[in-house]
């Protein structure tokens, strides 16, 4: 049965059954795509157990790589006192 209050509140009450949130493993999943990855898991010689947590590891680690690669940029400073000053300074008279 699924408990009414949100994960932050069940951790904050309960927390040394918090077990946080589902990963992979704990997913539901239909036995084609059990075997699927049990298959891949198989040829990368793992246990299945083992593959789909390798597997979580690499989509996390990816969700983070993405998320530094999509900060924006900082925007062009305007220039200084000085950098200003020495632009008119190397215009013509």
């Amino acid at each position: 049965m699924h408990s009414p209050l949100p994960e932050v509140a069940a951790r904050a009450i309960h927390p040394a059954t918090y077990v946080g949130p589902p990963v992979m493993s704990d997913r539901k999943m239909t036995e084609a795509q059990r075997a699927y990855e049990a298959k891949r898991a198989a040829k990368a010689g793992m246990s299945l157990e083992k593959w789909l947590t390798e597997k979580e590891k690499r989509a996390a680690a990816e969700a983070r790589e993405q998320a530094v690669a999509t900060k924006p940029a900082a925007p062009a400073k305007k220039p200084g006192f000085f950098g200003r000053l020495l632009e008119k300074a190397q215009k013509p008279l």
